[in-house]
Protein backbone atom coordinates (compact mmCIF):
# COMPACT_ATOMS: atom_id res chain seq x y z
CA UNK A 1 0.00 0.00 0.00
CA UNK A 2 2.61 2.53 0.72
CA UNK A 3 4.74 1.75 -2.32
CA UNK A 4 1.54 2.60 -5.04
CA UNK A 5 0.86 5.64 -2.74
CA UNK A 6 4.13 6.64 -3.11
CA UNK A 7 3.81 5.93 -7.10
CA UNK A 8 0.42 8.33 -7.07
CA UNK A 9 2.42 11.30 -5.33
CA UNK A 10 5.24 10.43 -8.47
CA UNK A 11 2.49 10.69 -10.94
CA UNK A 12 1.26 13.66 -9.50
CA UNK A 13 4.72 15.33 -9.94
CA UNK A 14 5.33 14.58 -13.78
CA UNK A 15 1.53 15.31 -14.76
CA UNK A 16 2.58 18.92 -13.57
CA UNK A 17 5.95 18.44 -15.48
CA UNK A 18 3.62 18.71 -18.45
CA UNK A 19 2.37 22.49 -17.80
CA UNK A 20 5.77 23.72 -19.71
CA UNK A 21 5.43 21.33 -22.49
CA UNK A 22 1.79 22.69 -22.77
CA UNK A 23 2.71 26.12 -23.20
CA UNK A 24 4.97 25.62 -25.39
CA UNK A 25 3.18 23.67 -27.63
CA UNK A 26 0.58 26.23 -27.59
CA UNK A 27 3.37 28.89 -28.81
CA UNK A 28 4.17 26.87 -31.39
CA UNK A 29 0.85 26.25 -33.21
CA UNK A 30 -0.22 29.53 -33.28
CA UNK A 31 3.74 30.35 -34.75
CA UNK A 32 3.39 28.08 -37.13
CA UNK A 33 -0.44 28.57 -37.82
CA UNK A 34 -0.20 32.74 -38.25
CA UNK A 35 -2.95 32.91 -35.92
CA UNK A 36 -4.63 32.48 -32.45
CA UNK A 37 -7.52 30.18 -32.49
CA UNK A 38 -8.92 28.12 -29.84
CA UNK A 39 -6.12 25.76 -30.05
CA UNK A 40 -3.24 27.73 -29.29
CA UNK A 41 -4.90 29.11 -26.88
CA UNK A 42 -6.06 26.99 -24.95
CA UNK A 43 -2.65 24.68 -24.74
CA UNK A 44 -1.23 27.87 -23.54
CA UNK A 45 -4.34 28.23 -21.07
CA UNK A 46 -3.95 24.49 -20.11
CA UNK A 47 -0.28 24.47 -19.73
CA UNK A 48 -0.73 27.61 -17.55
CA UNK A 49 -3.02 26.07 -14.93
CA UNK A 50 -1.04 23.33 -14.86
CA UNK A 51 2.17 25.04 -13.77
CA UNK A 52 0.76 27.12 -11.11
CA UNK A 53 -0.95 23.69 -9.61
CA UNK A 54 2.61 22.49 -9.67
CA UNK A 55 3.62 25.10 -8.07
CA UNK A 56 1.22 25.57 -5.02
CA UNK A 57 1.59 21.38 -4.80
CA UNK A 58 5.15 21.58 -4.39
CA UNK A 59 5.41 24.98 -2.15
CA UNK A 60 2.39 22.60 0.23
CA UNK A 61 4.71 19.65 -0.09
CA UNK A 62 7.87 21.14 1.43
CA UNK A 63 6.63 24.20 3.28
CA UNK A 64 9.51 26.05 2.10
CA UNK A 65 8.35 29.25 3.43
CA UNK A 66 8.87 27.93 6.87
CA UNK A 67 12.37 27.76 6.41
CA UNK A 68 15.10 29.73 8.30
CA UNK A 69 16.90 30.48 4.65
CA UNK A 70 14.08 31.34 2.68
CA UNK A 71 13.66 34.55 5.45
CA UNK A 72 16.58 35.34 5.23
CA UNK A 73 16.38 34.78 0.96
CA UNK A 74 13.44 37.35 1.50
CA UNK A 75 14.71 39.85 3.76
CA UNK A 76 17.70 39.40 0.77
CA UNK A 77 15.31 39.68 -1.83
CA UNK A 78 13.02 43.11 -0.17
CA UNK A 79 16.71 44.52 0.73
CA UNK A 80 17.70 44.37 -2.47
CA UNK A 81 14.14 45.62 -4.22
CA UNK A 82 14.09 48.62 -1.78
CA UNK A 83 18.04 49.55 -2.65
CA UNK A 84 16.60 49.55 -6.65
CA UNK A 85 13.77 51.44 -5.93
CA UNK A 86 15.74 54.22 -4.03
CA UNK A 87 18.43 54.19 -6.70
CA UNK A 88 15.57 54.37 -9.30
CA UNK A 89 13.98 57.57 -7.52
CA UNK A 90 16.93 59.21 -7.01
CA UNK A 91 17.72 58.81 -10.73
CA UNK A 92 14.23 59.88 -11.82
CA UNK A 93 14.87 63.00 -9.75
CA UNK A 94 18.03 63.64 -10.46
CA UNK A 95 16.61 64.10 -14.43
CA UNK A 96 13.75 65.91 -13.60
CA UNK A 97 15.45 68.45 -11.13
CA UNK A 98 19.06 68.93 -12.25
CA UNK A 99 21.37 69.99 -9.69
CA UNK A 100 24.78 71.15 -10.31
CA UNK A 101 27.93 71.89 -8.18
CA UNK A 102 30.82 73.31 -9.51
CA UNK A 103 33.97 73.76 -7.03
CA UNK A 104 36.40 75.12 -9.71
CA UNK A 105 38.03 78.65 -8.73
CA UNK A 106 36.75 80.63 -11.82
CA UNK A 107 33.60 79.18 -11.74
CA UNK A 108 34.60 77.33 -15.41
CA UNK A 109 31.38 75.14 -15.50
CA UNK A 110 29.07 77.44 -14.66
CA UNK A 111 27.52 80.39 -16.90
CA UNK A 112 28.32 83.82 -15.61
CA UNK A 113 24.99 85.97 -14.37
CA UNK A 114 25.50 87.67 -17.50
CA UNK A 115 25.43 84.89 -19.86
CA UNK A 116 22.19 83.20 -17.89
CA UNK A 117 20.55 86.70 -17.98
CA UNK A 118 21.60 87.40 -21.54
CA UNK A 119 20.08 83.52 -22.42
CA UNK A 120 17.02 83.64 -20.35
CA UNK A 121 15.84 87.03 -21.74
CA UNK A 122 16.48 86.27 -25.62
CA UNK A 123 13.15 87.59 -27.83
CA UNK A 124 14.32 85.69 -30.83
CA UNK A 125 15.73 82.08 -31.67
CA UNK A 126 19.53 82.25 -31.65
CA UNK A 127 21.66 79.30 -32.82
CA UNK A 128 25.73 78.50 -32.53
CA UNK A 129 27.15 76.43 -35.52
CA UNK A 130 30.21 74.55 -34.88
CA UNK A 131 31.91 73.78 -37.87
CA UNK A 132 34.44 71.09 -36.85
CA UNK A 133 34.81 67.29 -37.31
CA UNK A 134 35.41 66.43 -33.88
CA UNK A 135 33.72 67.66 -30.87
CA UNK A 136 35.51 69.01 -27.96
CA UNK A 137 33.95 67.60 -25.23
CA UNK A 138 34.44 70.79 -22.80
CA UNK A 139 33.03 72.84 -25.52
CA UNK A 140 29.98 71.13 -25.72
CA UNK A 141 29.18 70.89 -21.91
CA UNK A 142 29.77 75.01 -22.38
CA UNK A 143 27.35 75.19 -24.94
CA UNK A 144 24.50 72.36 -23.05
CA UNK A 145 25.37 75.27 -20.18
CA UNK A 146 24.17 77.91 -22.78
CA UNK A 147 20.85 75.43 -23.94
CA UNK A 148 19.91 74.73 -20.32
CA UNK A 149 19.04 78.86 -20.06
CA UNK A 150 16.65 78.92 -22.12
CA UNK A 151 14.20 77.35 -24.82
CA UNK A 152 15.76 79.73 -27.72
CA UNK A 153 19.15 78.64 -27.79
CA UNK A 154 20.47 76.11 -30.07
CA UNK A 155 23.77 74.72 -31.15
CA UNK A 156 24.35 72.36 -33.64
CA UNK A 157 28.25 70.24 -35.17
CA UNK A 158 28.51 70.52 -38.56
CA UNK A 159 31.30 68.81 -40.56
CA UNK A 160 32.15 71.69 -43.51
CA UNK A 161 33.45 69.03 -45.85
CA UNK A 162 30.16 66.75 -45.78
CA UNK A 163 28.00 69.71 -45.67
CA UNK A 164 29.94 72.44 -47.88
CA UNK A 165 26.48 74.18 -48.53
CA UNK A 166 26.57 75.25 -45.15
CA UNK A 167 29.76 75.94 -44.76
CA UNK A 168 29.76 78.10 -47.97
CA UNK A 169 26.88 80.42 -46.89
CA UNK A 170 28.30 81.11 -43.58
CA UNK A 171 31.91 81.87 -45.40
CA UNK A 172 33.88 79.22 -43.18
CA UNK A 173 37.26 79.39 -43.78
CA UNK A 174 38.96 76.56 -41.33
CA UNK A 175 37.94 74.10 -38.85
CA UNK A 176 37.26 75.11 -35.79
CA UNK A 177 34.79 78.40 -36.71
CA UNK A 178 32.12 78.73 -34.13
CA UNK A 179 29.43 81.13 -35.88
CA UNK A 180 26.14 82.59 -34.08
CA UNK A 181 22.78 83.08 -36.15
CA UNK A 182 19.92 85.04 -35.32
CA UNK A 183 17.81 85.54 -37.86
CA UNK A 184 19.50 86.97 -40.83
CA UNK A 185 21.68 88.31 -38.86
CA UNK A 186 25.47 86.25 -38.45
CA UNK A 187 28.50 86.96 -36.25
CA UNK A 188 32.05 85.05 -36.33
CA UNK A 189 32.84 84.38 -32.55
CA UNK A 190 35.92 82.56 -32.89
CA UNK A 191 38.08 79.43 -34.14
CA UNK A 192 38.38 76.65 -31.88
CA UNK A 193 40.45 74.50 -33.57
CA UNK A 194 43.96 75.12 -31.48
CA UNK A 195 42.14 76.20 -28.32
CA UNK A 196 38.37 75.86 -26.49
CA UNK A 197 35.35 78.29 -26.73
CA UNK A 198 35.53 81.29 -24.60
CA UNK A 199 32.22 81.77 -22.90
CA UNK A 200 33.32 86.12 -23.06
CA UNK A 201 33.29 85.60 -26.57
CA UNK A 202 30.28 83.31 -26.93
CA UNK A 203 28.19 85.94 -24.78
CA UNK A 204 29.87 89.24 -26.17
CA UNK A 205 28.58 87.92 -29.75
CA UNK A 206 25.15 86.58 -28.82
CA UNK A 207 24.50 90.12 -27.27
CA UNK A 208 25.99 92.06 -30.29
CA UNK A 209 23.74 89.81 -33.06
CA UNK A 210 20.68 90.17 -31.10
CA UNK A 211 20.86 93.87 -30.26
CA UNK A 212 18.62 96.53 -32.36
CA UNK A 213 20.57 99.23 -31.10
CA UNK A 214 23.66 101.15 -31.13
CA UNK A 215 24.74 103.24 -28.76
CA UNK A 216 27.35 106.40 -28.73
CA UNK A 217 29.59 107.33 -26.37
CA UNK A 218 31.23 110.55 -26.52
CA UNK A 219 34.54 111.54 -24.11
CA UNK A 220 35.05 114.79 -23.30
CA UNK A 221 38.38 116.00 -24.19
CA UNK A 222 40.28 119.24 -23.84
CA UNK A 223 41.38 119.65 -20.48
CA UNK A 224 43.99 116.72 -20.08
CA UNK A 225 41.20 113.71 -19.91
CA UNK A 226 42.17 110.42 -20.71
CA UNK A 227 42.34 110.24 -24.55
CA UNK A 228 40.70 107.45 -27.00
CA UNK A 229 42.84 107.47 -29.57
CA UNK A 230 45.30 104.88 -30.88
CA UNK A 231 46.99 104.84 -28.14
CA UNK A 232 44.45 105.29 -25.40
CA UNK A 233 44.88 103.83 -22.23
CA UNK A 234 41.88 103.01 -22.21
CA UNK A 235 41.93 100.66 -24.99
CA UNK A 236 40.11 97.50 -23.23
CA UNK A 237 37.24 99.46 -21.85
CA UNK A 238 37.32 101.01 -25.06
CA UNK A 239 37.24 97.03 -26.94
CA UNK A 240 34.67 96.36 -24.29
CA UNK A 241 32.28 99.12 -25.41
CA UNK A 242 32.65 98.08 -29.21
CA UNK A 243 31.85 94.61 -28.54
CA UNK A 244 28.09 96.03 -26.74
CA UNK A 245 27.58 98.10 -29.66
CA UNK A 246 28.77 101.27 -28.23
CA UNK A 247 30.80 103.48 -30.84
CA UNK A 248 33.38 106.51 -28.50
CA UNK A 249 33.85 109.49 -30.38
CA UNK A 250 35.74 112.55 -29.04
CA UNK A 251 33.75 115.76 -27.92
CA UNK A 252 35.20 118.95 -28.07
CA UNK A 253 32.56 121.82 -26.20
CA UNK A 254 34.66 124.84 -26.73
CA UNK A 255 34.63 123.51 -30.65
CA UNK A 256 30.44 123.00 -30.37
CA UNK A 257 28.27 124.05 -28.21
CA UNK A 258 25.84 121.95 -27.60
CA UNK A 259 26.11 118.01 -26.69
CA UNK A 260 24.83 116.09 -29.96
CA UNK A 261 21.38 114.25 -29.77
CA UNK A 262 22.85 111.10 -30.61
CA UNK A 263 25.01 111.24 -27.47
CA UNK A 264 24.00 107.99 -25.32
CA UNK A 265 26.35 108.88 -22.79
CA UNK A 266 29.01 111.45 -22.33
CA UNK A 267 32.18 110.28 -20.21
CA UNK A 268 34.61 113.37 -18.62
CA UNK A 269 37.64 111.05 -17.68
CA UNK A 270 39.56 112.35 -15.15
CA UNK A 271 40.23 116.41 -16.38
CA UNK A 272 43.20 117.82 -15.29
CA UNK A 273 42.54 121.71 -15.84
CA UNK A 274 39.17 122.77 -15.25
CA UNK A 275 36.18 123.23 -17.56
CA UNK A 276 35.06 126.47 -18.92
CA UNK A 277 31.81 127.66 -17.96
CA UNK A 278 30.43 127.57 -20.90
CA UNK A 279 31.34 123.39 -21.00
CA UNK A 280 29.60 122.85 -17.54
CA UNK A 281 26.75 124.98 -18.47
CA UNK A 282 26.65 122.31 -21.93
CA UNK A 283 26.34 119.90 -19.34
CA UNK A 284 23.85 121.31 -17.23
CA UNK A 285 21.65 121.50 -20.42
CA UNK A 286 22.45 117.96 -21.51
CA UNK A 287 20.97 116.06 -18.30
CA UNK A 288 17.99 118.54 -17.82
CA UNK A 289 17.15 116.96 -21.15
CA UNK A 290 17.59 113.70 -20.05
CA UNK A 291 21.22 112.83 -20.40
CA UNK A 292 23.32 110.88 -19.54
CA UNK A 293 26.62 111.58 -17.90
CA UNK A 294 29.40 109.53 -15.95
CA UNK A 295 32.30 111.90 -14.27
CA UNK A 296 35.54 109.81 -13.48
CA UNK A 297 37.62 112.49 -11.47
CA UNK A 298 40.49 111.50 -9.77
CA UNK A 299 41.62 113.34 -6.40
CA UNK A 300 44.43 116.65 -6.46
CA UNK A 301 42.63 118.29 -9.79
CA UNK A 302 39.56 121.07 -9.63
CA UNK A 303 37.72 120.30 -12.66
CA UNK A 304 35.53 122.95 -11.84
CA UNK A 305 31.89 121.15 -11.96
CA UNK A 306 31.12 122.50 -8.10
CA UNK A 307 28.16 124.73 -9.64
CA UNK A 308 26.95 120.86 -11.53
CA UNK A 309 27.22 118.59 -8.78
CA UNK A 310 26.02 120.83 -6.09
CA UNK A 311 22.72 120.41 -8.05
CA UNK A 312 22.47 116.79 -7.32
CA UNK A 313 23.85 117.04 -3.87
CA UNK A 314 27.31 116.08 -4.29
CA UNK A 315 30.72 117.46 -2.93
CA UNK A 316 34.33 116.13 -3.61
CA UNK A 317 36.77 115.42 -1.32
CA UNK A 318 40.38 116.43 -2.51
CA UNK A 319 42.10 113.83 -0.02
CA UNK A 320 43.60 110.87 -1.02
CA UNK A 321 42.21 107.64 0.08
CA UNK A 322 44.48 105.32 1.99
CA UNK A 323 43.48 101.99 2.19
CA UNK A 324 45.97 99.19 3.86
CA UNK A 325 43.86 96.28 2.39
CA UNK A 326 45.58 97.79 -0.89
CA UNK A 327 49.04 97.36 0.51
CA UNK A 328 48.28 93.92 1.83
CA UNK A 329 46.98 92.49 -1.85
CA UNK A 330 50.34 93.96 -3.35
CA UNK A 331 49.34 97.59 -5.16
CA UNK A 332 50.41 99.96 -2.36
CA UNK A 333 48.37 101.83 0.40
CA UNK A 334 46.77 104.65 -1.97
CA UNK A 335 44.67 102.01 -3.71
CA UNK A 336 41.79 101.88 -2.28
CA UNK A 337 39.64 98.14 -2.02
CA UNK A 338 36.22 98.11 -2.17
CA UNK A 339 33.78 94.87 -1.28
CA UNK A 340 31.09 96.91 -0.10
CA UNK A 341 28.22 97.98 -2.92
CA UNK A 342 25.08 99.77 -2.93
CA UNK A 343 21.86 98.26 -3.61
CA UNK A 344 21.71 99.30 -7.27
CA UNK A 345 21.11 97.92 -10.77
CA UNK A 346 25.15 98.66 -11.41
CA UNK A 347 25.83 96.60 -8.43
CA UNK A 348 23.39 93.99 -7.63
CA UNK A 349 25.32 91.09 -8.69
CA UNK A 350 28.71 91.72 -6.93
CA UNK A 351 28.27 90.21 -3.81
CA UNK A 352 31.39 90.63 -1.62
CA UNK A 353 33.87 90.57 -4.58
CA UNK A 354 36.55 93.36 -4.88
CA UNK A 355 37.08 96.12 -7.00
CA UNK A 356 40.08 98.51 -7.14
CA UNK A 357 41.05 101.72 -7.14
CA UNK A 358 44.22 103.46 -7.29
CA UNK A 359 44.40 107.25 -6.19
CA UNK A 360 40.41 107.97 -5.32
CA UNK A 361 38.81 110.42 -3.48
CA UNK A 362 36.01 110.44 -1.25
CA UNK A 363 32.25 112.18 -2.29
CA UNK A 364 29.67 113.17 -0.10
CA UNK A 365 26.18 113.24 -0.57
CA UNK A 366 23.75 115.41 0.68
CA UNK A 367 19.20 115.18 0.08
CA UNK A 368 18.43 117.14 -3.10
CA UNK A 369 14.83 117.41 -3.82
CA UNK A 370 13.85 115.13 -6.87
CA UNK A 371 17.41 113.69 -6.60
CA UNK A 372 17.83 109.93 -5.87
CA UNK A 373 21.45 109.40 -4.89
CA UNK A 374 22.63 105.68 -4.19
CA UNK A 375 26.14 105.12 -3.07
CA UNK A 376 27.22 102.31 -4.85
CA UNK A 377 31.03 101.93 -3.93
CA UNK A 378 32.21 101.98 -0.56
CA UNK A 379 35.89 101.60 1.06
CA UNK A 380 36.22 99.82 4.08
CA UNK A 381 36.53 101.13 7.74
CA UNK A 382 40.33 100.79 8.30
CA UNK A 383 40.79 102.92 4.68
CA UNK A 384 40.77 107.20 5.28
CA UNK A 385 41.02 110.18 3.79
CA UNK A 386 44.88 111.76 3.60
CA UNK A 387 45.74 115.30 3.69
CA UNK A 388 49.21 114.79 3.47
CA UNK A 389 49.67 111.89 0.80
CA UNK A 390 53.84 113.12 0.78
CA UNK A 391 54.31 112.04 4.82
CA UNK A 392 56.04 108.94 5.81
CA UNK A 393 54.93 106.75 7.31
CA UNK A 394 50.85 107.02 6.06
CA UNK A 395 49.25 106.97 9.21
CA UNK A 396 45.88 108.25 10.05
CA UNK A 397 46.12 111.77 11.56
CA UNK A 398 42.23 112.35 13.04
CA UNK A 399 43.20 116.48 12.81
CA UNK A 400 43.65 116.38 9.32
CA UNK A 401 42.50 113.13 8.00
CA UNK A 402 39.20 111.25 7.63
CA UNK A 403 38.24 108.11 9.25
CA UNK A 404 36.61 105.33 6.66
CA UNK A 405 34.42 103.93 5.31
CA UNK A 406 34.21 106.59 2.33
CA UNK A 407 32.35 106.48 -0.46
CA UNK A 408 33.61 106.99 -3.59
CA UNK A 409 31.03 106.26 -6.03
CA UNK A 410 27.11 107.47 -6.18
CA UNK A 411 24.60 106.81 -8.64
CA UNK A 412 21.92 109.14 -8.86
CA UNK A 413 18.67 110.25 -10.97
CA UNK A 414 16.43 112.49 -11.44
CA UNK A 415 12.91 112.95 -13.20
CA UNK A 416 13.16 116.30 -15.60
CA UNK A 417 9.80 115.68 -17.46
CA UNK A 418 6.47 113.36 -17.33
CA UNK A 419 4.81 113.59 -20.91
CA UNK A 420 1.23 112.67 -20.65
CA UNK A 421 0.16 109.59 -22.33
CA UNK A 422 -3.74 108.72 -23.07
CA UNK A 423 -4.90 106.08 -20.75
CA UNK A 424 -1.88 105.47 -18.77
CA UNK A 425 0.59 106.54 -16.27
CA UNK A 426 2.34 110.04 -17.70
CA UNK A 427 6.01 109.15 -19.61
CA UNK A 428 8.74 110.07 -17.69
CA UNK A 429 11.95 111.26 -19.12
CA UNK A 430 15.13 110.92 -16.07
CA UNK A 431 18.31 112.22 -16.22
CA UNK A 432 21.26 109.97 -15.15
CA UNK A 433 24.68 110.59 -13.65
CA UNK A 434 27.27 108.26 -12.73
CA UNK A 435 29.59 109.70 -10.24
CA UNK A 436 33.52 108.19 -9.20
CA UNK A 437 35.96 109.72 -7.62
CA UNK A 438 38.82 107.97 -9.58
CA UNK A 439 39.71 107.12 -13.15
CA UNK A 440 42.60 104.91 -13.13
CA UNK A 441 40.28 101.85 -12.17
CA UNK A 442 38.74 101.93 -16.01
CA UNK A 443 42.59 102.12 -17.82
CA UNK A 444 44.65 99.14 -19.26
CA UNK A 445 46.08 97.16 -16.39
CA UNK A 446 43.55 97.86 -13.80
CA UNK A 447 40.60 97.72 -15.96
CA UNK A 448 41.04 93.77 -16.08
CA UNK A 449 41.68 92.98 -12.62
CA UNK A 450 38.64 91.69 -10.24
CA UNK A 451 35.57 93.67 -11.04
CA UNK A 452 36.91 97.03 -12.43
CA UNK A 453 35.79 96.66 -15.86
CA UNK A 454 32.73 95.47 -14.12
CA UNK A 455 32.04 98.77 -12.64
CA UNK A 456 32.45 100.74 -15.70
CA UNK A 457 30.46 98.30 -18.05
CA UNK A 458 27.71 98.35 -15.65
CA UNK A 459 27.59 102.05 -15.17
CA UNK A 460 27.51 102.55 -19.22
CA UNK A 461 24.57 99.90 -19.30
CA UNK A 462 22.54 101.58 -16.40
CA UNK A 463 23.22 105.12 -18.02
CA UNK A 464 22.20 104.14 -21.41
CA UNK A 465 19.04 102.38 -20.99
CA UNK A 466 15.86 104.76 -20.50
CA UNK A 467 13.76 101.37 -20.73
CA UNK A 468 15.98 99.00 -17.60
CA UNK A 469 15.74 96.52 -20.55
CA UNK A 470 20.05 96.85 -20.92
CA UNK A 471 21.69 93.76 -18.90
CA UNK A 472 23.80 94.79 -15.66
CA UNK A 473 25.64 91.73 -14.45
CA UNK A 474 28.65 90.18 -13.95
CA UNK A 475 30.54 89.62 -17.26
CA UNK A 476 31.99 86.18 -17.52
CA UNK A 477 35.26 85.35 -16.60
CA UNK A 478 38.32 83.65 -18.85
CA UNK A 479 39.86 80.79 -17.52
CA UNK A 480 42.89 80.69 -15.27
CA UNK A 481 45.56 78.39 -15.78
CA UNK A 482 46.84 76.40 -12.76
CA UNK A 483 49.81 74.85 -13.64
CA UNK A 484 52.26 72.88 -10.79
CA UNK A 485 55.96 73.21 -12.24
CA UNK A 486 58.47 70.60 -10.20
CA UNK A 487 62.04 70.24 -10.65
CA UNK A 488 63.19 67.01 -11.37
CA UNK A 489 64.18 66.41 -7.85
CA UNK A 490 60.98 67.40 -6.25
CA UNK A 491 59.62 64.72 -8.68
CA UNK A 492 61.59 61.76 -7.79
CA UNK A 493 60.89 62.81 -4.15
CA UNK A 494 57.08 62.78 -4.66
CA UNK A 495 57.56 59.81 -6.14
CA UNK A 496 59.82 57.72 -3.81
CA UNK A 497 56.84 59.15 -0.58
CA UNK A 498 54.16 57.63 -2.72
CA UNK A 499 55.67 54.07 -4.17
CA UNK A 500 57.68 53.32 -1.46
CA UNK A 501 57.69 55.16 2.06
CA UNK A 502 53.89 55.83 2.51
CA UNK A 503 53.48 51.98 1.65
CA UNK A 504 56.58 51.22 4.29
CA UNK A 505 54.73 53.32 6.87
CA UNK A 506 51.96 51.46 6.01
CA UNK A 507 52.87 48.00 6.09
CA UNK A 508 55.12 48.51 9.57
CA UNK A 509 51.64 50.12 10.85
CA UNK A 510 49.84 47.02 9.96
CA UNK A 511 52.71 44.58 11.87
CA UNK A 512 52.85 46.80 15.20
CA UNK A 513 48.54 46.34 15.31
CA UNK A 514 49.04 42.72 14.68
CA UNK A 515 51.95 42.05 17.11
CA UNK A 516 49.88 44.55 20.11
CA UNK A 517 46.44 42.33 19.67
CA UNK A 518 48.61 39.36 19.17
Amino acid sequence: MKTATKTKKNYWQYLFLLGPFLILMGLTAGTVAGSWGIVPLGLIAAGAVLSVLGLVWQAYKTKWWKRRSTQAGTNAIAATLAVLVILGLINFLATRYQTRIDFTETGLYTLAPQSREIVQNLSQPVKVWVFDRNQNPQDRALLENYRRQGSQFSFEYVDPQTRPGIAQKFGVRSFGDVYVEAGNRRQFVQSVGQGRLSEVQLTTKIQQVTSDRAGKVYFLQGHGEVGIGEQSKLSSALNTLKDRNFAAEPLNLVQQAKIPQDATVVIVASPKRGLFPQEVKALSAYLERGGSLMLLLDPNTNPNLDSLLQNWGLTLDNRVIIDPAGQAIGFGPAFAVVDNYGQHPITQDFGNNLSIFGGARAIDSKPVTGVEATPILQTSAESWAESNIQSQPLQFNPQSDRKGPLTIGYALNRIVSAEPVANSAPKTTQARMVVIGNAQFAIDGLFEQQLNGDVFLNSISWLSSQDNKQTLSVRPKEQKQRRLNLTPLQINLLGWISLVILPVIGFACAVLLWWLRR
